[in-house]
Parts: C-alpha cells; structure tokens; sequence
C-alpha cells in the first residue's frame, strides 16, 4: 500500500558513483573540484550527511545496495576470484525484481559485479529487464574495453588494446573535440560516456509510457584503471582534461578532477532530461557512491582532500572508507536545501523503493525504510538499532554505528574494540572505549548478533 502523501508510484532512478570520496563534490566542502550540476542537485534537494555505503568495497556495496542486507548476511561480502562467492543466487531477491513484481520498468546501465554471463547473478536473471555495460568489476577497470555487454550479448566496440592506448594517452596526439579520443583507425570509445547515452536512450523510451520505471545508473568514475597504467603511475583515464588542462596538477590529478566534472555534467544532463520530459516532480533521483575515495590512480587525495573531515579512505572501515556524499532529489515533494543526518546505508534503499512502490520488504532484508526523512516527516522516522559492516581484507575487521557511536574490532571477532563518539569526534581520533565500558559491551552485542555464518567468508586464521 502506498503512503498516504503518494497518489501514484514515483519513478526512482539510483546513480552510483565508483571510488568517490566524502569530500570530492563542492557541496560537501570541495575547493579544487568544480561539481556545478551535483551542487544544484543539493540545492534543490536534500544533502544525506550521514549515510553509508553497503561496504568499503566494490562487489559487497553493490550487493547489501540491491538485497537490503548488510555484510553480516548478504552473499557477496567482498571482492573476490571465487565465482560463487561473487554471484548472486537465484533464491537473492534484489530491489529490481521487488519493483518488477510492482509493475515497474527496469534497468541497470554500468557496472554490476555480481554475476556473469549464464550465471544465477546475471542482472536480467535478477529483475533488470535491459542491461547494458560491465558484467566483471575487474573488466571495469578499463575504461577503452574492447567489448561491452547488452544483456547477454557482448557488444564489440573501436578501442585498441592497453598497451597501445596508454601510449597514445601519454603521446597525446590526438584531439579530444568533448565526443572522445580520434585515432587514425576510428573513434575510440568511451565506456562511460557509452553508459551515460544509453542511460538517456532508455529514458527516452520511457516517455509516455503508463507504468513507472526504476533506473539503476553504476557509473564506473572516478574509479582508477589499476590494470591499465603499465608503469605510467597515471590510471585516471579520461578522454581529455577539460577545464583542468592547463592547471600545474600531476596528470593523475588533472584526470581524477576531470572525471569527477564529467560525471556531474551527465549527472545534470539526466536531471534536465527529467525536467524536460515533465516527470521530475515524480521521479526521486538519488546519488552516491559505492565507498570512500581511493589513490590506486596515482592521484593525490590529500591535495583534494577527498575524505573531508573525516579518517580513512577505501577499504577501511572508519568513516571516510563508508561514509558517502549523498544527495535525494524530488521536486516537489523534497524540500530545497534541505540536509539529513539521520544515519542509513545502502541497506535501507530497500525498504524506501518497497514504500514507494506499496511493496513488502523482504523478510531477510535488513532494511528500514528512510522515505519519512526524504519528506520532512522526521517525528515518524524508524530508527534503525545499529548499522553493520564486515569485511575479510587486510587481516579483517567489523564495524558497527548506533546513535552517535562508531565501534570497530579488529580483527574480525577477536580483537580489541575501538570506540568513537562521533558527535563530537567525527575525525575518529579518539578511541574512547574505555572510559565507557557499557557502551563497548553493547557495541560488541551487537557485532555479535550483526553476523550469520557464510562458507565463502572467514575471518584469517591466527598463525
């Protein structure tokens, strides 16, 4: 049943940025990078201080984004090699096939990472009726592929290979005229300017259409090519540095600025085609982004300084690897300027596209709906217990954020809690576990009730 305030199902489109850090976009406090079109985003609607990723990684954000599940139950709880471990099961019920039950039109356009080709995971085996971009998140690391895919077809496209279009990077001999690189053998291609158009395609196809629609936009910047750099200690790949060409930066650093610009003038260009087309006022557009900012790139995060005020970037669990910029937008029914920090995750994306569709929430969900906050209606906003992460690199560790307190074990299970407070340490400098033992004993029930046994996921043994 839909909320009382909704008369009809909105359209919701999610745009996930890769690898962009807390303080990259000038409305959360960016000097260096210029983010026009995310700013206005934030004018016009709500700044989410205080939400969290589904982990600080790739592959499990991605999947806690589409289950409703955080890292102590989902599937997929990092980035690995083992297929199973990687791939969506077909008993997992994601957010698509949740709207796709509601009569919604679907799809995904950029980066999945949770299933291949003919597996249970593939993305039209798990509610998106169009897919169109990276199946693998580690093909996603080459910006100039050889190949995309559009369902379950790879899609041929002009780029050389690696080696060779590093070369023509470095040599920059050819023009970029805004469309991509020209080679004497043809246009090479741009994966995520490929994405973002048949992003706008699918849109135009939905133009009249009867039934509401829920776009699901993985963008695949300001990731770096980890694989691509080839000795350069450059891997931010971007057709042309654009307003930051002439700046006395590192190429790295002109590259990460200059993809994070590009993403905000096609994160304007789709909330113009919404204006344009007279469904902003029903369509709640939401962006963030998977974790915290990353340097794989050769770019510099401290001259950006990427995670604002707070510690730690990708792959850690304090709150500048989880904690991330985002921004609702709903005309009409979001008020402008206004900001939240009540504390969410990827999880509660869940429950808030069930409210909005008049859909049950999965009973394995972990998942509580935000759309009060969204509307103003703080007095009849669900407080979540705690919000929960886990992850097995680098020797493993938990966290766990109730109220105004962040606690985090490592390593996983049996290590020492740390315990932050932060309302008045949003930095995480200082461990304050223990001078408030009862606060660390309830941080560390709830590390204990957080997690359910997964084959794929063990903590490392001690040596």
């Amino acid at each position: 049943m839909l909320p009382a305030v909704l008369a009809e199902k909105p359209n919701l489109i999610f745009i996930l940025a890769d690898d962009l850090g807390y303080g990259d976009l000038g409305c959360f406090g960016q000097n260096k990078i210029q983010t026009p079109e995310l700013d206005r985003m934030a004018a016009e609607g709500m700044k989410l201080t205080d939400f969290y990723a589904g982990s600080t990684v790739c592959a499990p954000s991605r999947c806690v984004l589409m289950t409703g599940q955080h890292t102590g139950r989902c599937w997929v709880r990092g980035n690995s090699r083992n297929t199973d471990a990687q791939t969506l099961r077909e008993k997992d019920v994601t957010v698509a096939e949740v709207l796709k039950q509601a009569g919604y039109a679907t799809a995904l356009m950029g980066k999945w990472g949770l299933g291949e080709l003919g597996s249970t995971g593939h993305p039209n085996r798990q509610g998106f009726d169009a897919f169109f971009g990276y199946l693998n998140q580690r093909h996603a690391h080459n910006f100039y592929p050889e190949f995309l895919v559009r369902n379950h077809e790879r899609v041929p496209l002009k780029n050389v290979s690696d080696p060779e279009w590093i070369a023509l990077k470095k040599e920059k001999n050819y023009p970029d005229d805004g469309a991509g690189w020209a080679t004497p053998e043809g246009r090479l291609e741009y994966s995520h300017d490929l994405i973002v158009t048949e992003a706008m395609k699918w849109l135009d196809q939905q133009a009249g259409a009867s039934e509401p629609f829920f776009l699901y936009i993985a963008l695949t910047i300001p990731h770096a090519n980890n694989e691509g750099t080839r000795g350069t200690g450059d891997g931010q790949e971007v057709p042309g540095y654009g307003i930051y060409a002439e700046k006395d930066w590192p190429d790295p650093d002109k590259g990460q600025a200059a993809m994070i610009t590009r993403m905000d003038g096609d994160v304007g260009r789709i909330l113009a085609k919404l204006r344009d087309q007279g469904i902003g006022e029903n369509t709640l557009v939401m962006f963030s982004s998977d974790n915290g900012h990353h340097k794989e790139g050769g770019n510099d995060p401290e001259f950006f300084d990427a995670n604002g005020p707070l510690r730690g970037m990708k792959r850690d669990l304090t709150e500048g690897g989880i904690r991330v910029p985002t921004i609702a937008w709903w005309p009409g029914k979001i008020a402008p300027g206004s900001d939240s920090g009540h504390p969410a995750s990827f999880a509660d994306f869940m429950a808030t596209a069930c409210d909005l569709a008049g859909q049950p929430v999965p009973e394995e969900a972990t998942s509580v709906s935000f759309l009060p906050t969204l509307l103003g209606k703080e007095s009849e906003q669900k407080k979540k217990d705690y919000l929960y992460w886990e992850f097995y690199e680098r020797g493993s560790k938990q966290a766990v954020r109730f109220g105004d307190w962040k606690a985090i074990r490592r390593p996983i299970f049996t290590g020492e809690i740390e315990l932050f407070n932060l309302a008045e340490d949003i930095g995480e400098e200082n461990n304050v576990a223990a001078e408030n033992p009862e606060i660390v004993a309830t941080a560390k029930a709830f590390m204990e009730k957080g997690h359910e046994p997964n084959p794929n996921w063990q903590p490392p043994k001690k040596r």
